[in-house]
């Protein structure tokens, strides 16, 4: 098939290289601008932009695709594959092939919507997720369904291990989908809306901890939001952000109050948290500091059982 491949993000990387390596022609790739990155804010391609010139493929990179739209539509493909592009698509754009655009989304639709579905999996506690591929249409993430694929979230997964895992299985998806299409063995169907939940963006706020939350819902935050925007929680004015955190069940902490030290060990700091539930605090970084352990931090804190850790969390 002839393709125009729009994508901007690391998890768009494999669906590139996998449909050019299944001998599809793709005849331009598009991605977002390049920005500014790092200290020295020097500018820096976008991973897809950075793999399509490996692959010696076309690149387009407009500020806002609706407005040159151009391009794309001269093209004349017969299919775009739209993966982790970054930006709303509108009728211009979606029309312009006869077999529409088919969409690589990392969640088990019509279960999170939006654009951050592998990190509220993970957030809520999931033990199971997947990826899916649907023909996309003005609405977020509602068009109809093309094929799935399930796999387990692990207890140790974090954002950071789960979606290479998601990404590698979404292109194998995409080129199934592809081949069902061209052979007519792959029909749209529609999203159950009865069924849908929303995976909106991630802000820094989400990463505030609650300790009247069970323990186990905050060590799911930590997991989800990690490496970005992580969790943290306010101790004497400061931000402390936890690095690494276990949940140790329900029981030692029912008659504590929330946020209050149950206990201090080489092991880690206990804190009690909602429903008689027991954090231990492993490795933090306070505020314009390095990574220590939370025992050192309890030392140089001169933190006590008893003491009381944080507020609240305002989630922005």
């Amino acid at each position: 098939m002839k393709i125009v491949f729009l994508g901007t993000g690391d998890f768009a990387v494999p669906t590139l290289q996998a449909v050019h390596q299944a001998g599809h022609h793709v005849s331009l790739v598009v991605s977002q601008p390049d920005r500014p990155q790092g200290r020295g804010l020097t500018l820096r391609p976008t991973p897809v932009k950075a793999a399509a010139l490996a692959l010696g493929l076309p690149v387009f990179q407009p500020e806002k695709l609706r407005l040159d739209p151009g391009p794309v539509v001269g093209e004349r493909a017969e299919v775009l594959v739209v993966v982790a592009y970054g930006q709303i698509l509108r009728e211009n754009i979606l029309e312009c092939a006869p077999r529409g655009a088919i969409n690589v989304h990392a969640s088990l639709l019509p279960k999170y919507r939006g654009a951050a579905p592998i990190q509220w999996a993970i957030a809520n506690g999931e033990t199971r997720t997947g990826v899916t591929t649907m023909q996309l249409d003005r609405g977020m993430d509602t068009g109809p369904i093309l094929l799935q694929k399930e796999c387990e979230i692990g207890p140790d997964d974090t954002t950071a291990t789960l979606e290479p895992r998601l990404a590698a299985m979404g292109a194998r998806l995409l080129i199934e989908t592809l081949d069902g299409l061209s052979r007519g063995i792959v029909t749209p169907q529609p999203q159950d809306e009865s069924r849908a939940t929303k995976a909106p963006l991630i802000r820094k706020g989400d990463g505030a901890v609650d300790f009247t939350e069970e323990a186990a819902a905050i060590a799911n935050r930590l997991r989800g939001f990690s490496p970005w925007p992580g969790v943290q929680f306010l101790h004497l004015g400061r931000s402390i952000k936890i690095l690494e955190a276990a949940a140790l069940g329900v029981g030692r902490g029912e008659a504590a109050p929330c946020g209050s030290i149950l206990g201090i060990t080489r092991e880690g700091v206990d804190v009690a948290c909602g429903g008689g539930s027991t954090l231990r605090l492993k490795r933090v970084q306070p505020e314009s500091r390095g990574a220590m352990s939370a025992f050192d931090l309890a030392n140089g804190a001169q933190l006590k059982p008893g003491s009381i850790l944080g507020s609240p969390g305002v989630r922005a």
